[in-house]
């Protein structure tokens, strides 16, 4: 019994970094596990309804007061506001492919909630007939009823 207090007594100051590290400590979470990858398969079906254009295919998926913060700064919020933002961006872009790098699904152990990264590039023609390439990067969140609540897309220019 004696040992077991010790261990604990002398663990405890390390329990209370697992918050903080190196001086910074996650607005979100800092404690993730491989979550349910349905999740991950979720966000590759609304990328792939952006490449198709076909953005009306999974409204279902999204909670009424979903926000997304975009690369440029830009927060939308509300699924009306971010689907007519999309439509109106996809609109005015041709020839969009995307390819994934990679995906994960993680679940914060602390906040219990679910989060998709998913990295990749995307080439299109932009409005004045100029081709882009941007190496692009999302995290998508879930809320208690598994619709997505947010999104956060940072992005690079050009590709790898």
């Amino acid at each position: 019994m004696k040992k077991l207090f010790v261990f604990f007594l002398l663990a405890m100051p390390f329990a209370a970094m697992s918050q903080t590290h190196s001086g910074y400590t996650a607005s979100y979470s800092s404690s993730f596990t491989i979550a349910d990858p349905s999740y991950s398969e979720k966000v590759l079906m609304l990328w792939k309804d952006f490449e198709n254009n076909t953005l009306d295919n999974h409204l279902d998926m999204f909670a009424d007061t979903v926000t997304m913060t975009l690369a440029d700064g830009t927060r939308v919020k509300g699924k009306t506001a971010n689907l007519a933002n999309a439509k109106e961006y996809r609109s005015s872009i041709k020839n969009y492919k995307v390819t994934v790098d990679a995906w994960v699904s993680l679940k914060s152990t602390d906040r219990n909630g679910n989060v998709v990264c998913v990295w990749g590039t995307e080439k299109y023609t932009d409005k004045d007939g100029k081709p882009v390439t941007s190496r692009i990067q999302e995290v998508w969140g879930f809320n208690k009823d598994g619709k997505i609540d947010f999104m956060l897309q940072y992005m690079g220019a050009g590709g790898m």
